[in-house]
């Protein structure tokens, strides 16, 4: 049978152009108006199958277990109080025994504390503390479970937080990319980072900080996707051609209020907290702004302004406000807290329209604030901020050098150290990854590039007003997951043209095995520094080797 041939002029011509324009009508009409604006406000990431969803979730979680049992296993190395564990440590289970925290008694010293002396505080001397209380319940809370002369005890609360946190970053990497890939890169990435990992195991305050703040980020993220589904279905169960003038009322949405409690908790930690809270719900409300925009609401800037803006501020600074003097509340009921009855011992001072109970917390804060933006007494390992990306001078924690026979060592000298060197796989391809970061943010008008630059902008800023001050490098835990996502960023746009079929072979395996090289790496390099992070006991040789610049030392 021969082929049907037509000209351009002829009947069966016009009745396949006829056909063909029907057809094109009928799919247009499939698509609702709803459709239509989900995939502007929310097409930017590929839809996951029901396969990719569970893998996404298995990815992250076995790499979270991996990175859990690292930080768990021999937990209680050194059996010592490191660093500032020395305040801390105490602090909270002062918190746990008395609702705030009391004075040391007289001769007490970490030899005691180490030996397993928990009883060391006097019960009726508050103390002055230069930090909010929450991140020392966090650690009390491990204490109060297993037991305050527990190294194990008074470390397991970070630790937990530490290895949640490896969970939250290859979900929140998922959330941001759409890639299972990726999403685990992100938590393998920051599972075998050595800063991460001390930061893990040393009871300080700043990974309690690092996690409320990277929570808060993770809800704003959840928020903003089920924000702009309200937004298309609203605006598109409206007719075709019909453009809001204000747009409607997004709900209630839920996960704003548990960015602005967990952004609370950050703030109740540390006050660098407040930049989170401040970043982060200036992004939010960026956020906003752009989805009427994009949805077609004629008066965006004002309805973003005027009707997301002021709920914006009540979920994230009223919240703030109101949580952050809650935290305080064990000071409140102890009539023996440092300076609890200030204002009755000076009537007349302070804000005098206050009752007394506020007048004796703002006065405390009045001191907590001249201590933290006066300390300027020099430090053997502090550390200028400008350095930090590059591991200039990162913190020793902890150093011993038992002899041969003591603990373990074989060798005629031995080393024991506790040090917070961040993998440098991450953190010079991290700043590299800030300029591309930008780019993508100012060029390319990433939204995601802009949030990684929020979520470092708000750990990192501060520190370069607060230069002078007496101030370390592990400070720089709160915005890693940041860096983390900034690099898995790059790794995206790198492997972005080898998924294309476009794509010749050989630039598609140069691309793919240069990534997984890169993260072999990455572990081979936290691998070779697990020692000095761990605390083993290994030959003095073997820790000299590992210093490689001499500011390490």
């Amino acid at each position: 049978m021969a082929a049907s041939t037509s000209t351009p002029g002829s009947p069966l011509m016009a009745a396949i152009l006829a056909r063909d324009h029907t057809a094109y009508r009928h799919k247009v009409a499939a698509v609702t108006r709803e459709e239509e604006l989900r995939e502007l406000l929310l097409g930017d990431r590929p839809s996951l199958s029901p396969r990719a969803r569970l893998w996404g979730w298995l990815g992250p979680l076995t790499l979270t277990v991996l990175g859990g049992l690292l930080r768990f296993w021999h937990l209680d190395r050194p059996a010592k109080l490191v660093f500032d564990e020395t305040y801390y440590v105490k602090e909270g289970w002062s918190l746990i025994r008395f609702g705030t925290e009391m004075q040391l008694k007289p001769g007490v010293t970490d030899v005691m504390w180490n030996s397993g002396t928990t009883d060391v505080h006097n019960p009726t001397l508050g103390n002055i503390v230069v930090h909010p209380p929450v991140g020392k319940w966090v650690i009390g809370a491990g204490e109060w479970l297993f037991g305050a002369d527990s190294p194990f005890g008074w470390r397991f609360s970070v630790a937990l937080l530490g290895t949640l946190s490896i969970l939250m970053v290859g979900r929140i990497a998922l959330r941001l990319f759409g890639s299972v890939t990726l999403a685990t890169i992100a938590s393998l990435l920051i599972a075998f980072e050595g800063l991460h990992f001390t930061m893990s195991r040393t009871s300080l305050l700043d990974m309690p900080l690092m996690f409320f703040a990277l929570a808060g980020f993770g809800a704003l993220l959840i928020d903003r996707d089920r924000s702009r589904a309200v937004l298309a279905r609203k605006v598109g169960a409206l007719p075709r051609g019909e453009w809001p003038r204000w747009g409607p009322w997004l709900g209630a949405r839920p996960w704003r209020w548990v960015a602005g409690l967990m952004l609370a908790l950050a703030t109740s930690t540390k006050w660098s907290g407040l930049l989170f809270v401040a970043c982060f719900g200036l992004m939010t409300v960026w956020w906003d702004l752009g989805a009427r925009r994009t949805a077609g609401v004629r008066h965006w800037l004002a309805a973003g302004l005027l009707k997301d803006g002021p709920y914006a501020a009540v979920q994230l600074v009223v919240v703030t406000a109101v949580v952050y003097p809650l935290t305080w509340l064990g000071w409140f009921l102890n009539p023996h807290a440092y300076l609890r009855g200030w204002a009755a011992a000076n009537p007349g001072q302070g804000v005098q329209w206050l009752p007394e109970w506020a007048r004796s917390f703002v006065h405390y804060h009045h001191d907590m604030w001249a201590f933290n933006t006066t300390l300027t007494k020099p430090h053997s390992y502090q550390s200028n901020p400008w350095g930090w990306l590059v591991q200039a001078r990162p913190t020793s924690f902890f150093y011993e050098g038992p002899k041969k026979g003591e603990l373990g060592c074989a060798v005629d000298q031995c080393s024991q150290a506790v040090h917070t060197i961040g993998t440098i796989s991450l953190w010079w391809a991290g700043l590299v990854a800030l300029f591309v970061v930008l780019h993508q943010w100012l060029a390319r008008r990433d939204w995601r590039a802009g949030a990684i630059a929020a979520g470092v902008v708000a750990g990192y800023g501060i520190w370069f007003y607060w230069q002078k001050r007496t101030i370390f490098a592990f400070y720089e835990i709160t915005f890693e997951p940041f860096i983390v996502l900034a690099v898995v960023l790059v790794i995206g746009l790198l492997l972005r043209p080898a998924l294309s079929p476009e794509c010749p072979p050989n630039e598609r395996q140069l691309r793919v095995v240069g990534i997984a090289a890169y993260l072999v790496v990455h572990v081979a390099l936290f691998t070779y520094f697990y020692p000095i992070h761990a605390a083993e006991v290994i030959p003095y040789k073997e820790w000299y080797l590992r210093m490689w610049f001499p500011s390490w030392i």
